[in-house]
């Protein structure tokens, strides 16, 4: 009987694929067996009847064997074996279907084929070695947020398999089968960091189609491409693309690329200017001074280096002694007479 099934089996094999598999192998047994114990056990067993034996199946297939129904001649129990082998062959049959299928997700997974299901995540569009792990270290730092990394067809793999709360896409960035498995439409920031401009520019026309709402983030080589770029999206920011740090400070707080692009820029509502402490200074702290910068010329202290070093945005309690140099953002640079009339 064994051998009966085990050619059943093989029958089965080349006719069915996936679960339909081990669920005929559990029908048939099933139904065999019935008639089987049907016909060689004596009516009074009561074991053949429809509502004892399921139960009978179910434990002797599955090798618990609780004992409460058994079969009492000995043809009965052959039929006893014929269910127990059945049993070990069909959840055999289980297991591996069910492996090959969790390996199938994760292959899929690793290979970058899956269709997300995500929301309100940033999507990170190219792939450098090195750089782009930097990016996405740093996007995570800050709060827990989702990434899903999407990279061309070269990337094989997923590149960061060790990261949870990374993702992977691959194909072609520009293309709407990659918005659509990375769940573009849902995402609130899009980050494209590619190997050109034109590419660059390829990229967010196909983000700002899939999402005209999304908060996009652009690294260009060159800045004056961002006209370009307003036409595809009004509210793009642009980034120099030797600046990747400020990539992940702009998609973490929207509107923080323009202040820095108008910062370095000397036609920009402010810029960066320093002055030393004079002799007789009487603003002895960084909270007198940025008061008395504020009031006097509407100007914002950032920085104080001393003889320690540079501190950025240091406590209002924190010593300015002379000679001390203070770095500040204004709309014109603050002459030293003027900064002598604080006296």
């Amino acid at each position: 009987m064994p051998f009966f099934i085990v050619r059943v089996v093989r029958l089965l094999r080349l006719r069915l694929r996936g679960w339909r598999l081990p669920l005929a192998v559990a029908v048939f047994v099933f139904l065999s067996s019935w008639l089987a114990m049907a016909l060689l056990e004596p009516a009074g067993s009561g074991i053949a009847e429809p509502g004892t034996y399921w139960w009978y199946f179910v434990v002797t297939s599955a090798t618990v064997g609780y004992g409460d129904f058994f079969p009492a001649t000995p043809a009965g129990r052959l039929v006893g074996v014929y269910v127990i082998v059945g049993g070990i062959v069909t959840l055999t049959l289980l297991f591996t279907s069910l492996a090959a299928a969790l390996q199938s997700v994760k292959g899929k997974r690793l290979r970058g084929l899956v269709t997300l299901d995500l929301a309100d995540h940033v999507v990170l569009l190219g792939y450098s070695p090195g750089r782009t792990a930097r990016i996405i270290g740093e996007l995570a730092a800050e709060q827990d947020v989702q990434v899903v990394l999407c990279a061309w067809d070269e990337v094989a793999e997923d590149p960061l398999p060790e990261l949870p709360d990374v993702h992977f896409v691959r194909g072609d960035l520009s293309s709407e089968d990659v918005m659509v498995r990375a769940a573009v439409a849902r995402a609130r920031t899009a980050v494209v960091d590619v190997r050109d401009d034109n590419e660059a520019l390829a990229v967010a026309l196909a983000v700002a189609h899939a999402n005209p709402r999304i908060h996009l983030v652009v690294a260009l080589r060159d800045l004056g491409r961002l006209g370009t770029l307003r036409y595809v999206h009004p509210e793009v920011q642009a980034v120099q693309w030797h600046m990747p740090y400020l990539l992940t400070e702009e998609a973490n707080d929207p509107g923080i690329a323009q202040v820095y692009n108008d910062l370095m820029t000397s036609g920009g509502h402010g810029n960066t200017y320093s002055t030393r402490v004079p002799a007789g200074f009487p603003h002895a702290t960084f909270g007198d001074c940025q008061t008395w910068f504020g009031r006097t010329f509407g100007a914002t202290v950032l920085a104080l280096r001393t003889e320690d070093g540079l501190e950025v945005s240091p406590g209002w309690d924190a010593p300015v002694p002379e000679g001390a140099t203070l770095y500040y953002v204004a709309g014109r640079r603050i002459e030293p007479a003027q900064l002598g009339r604080g006296r």
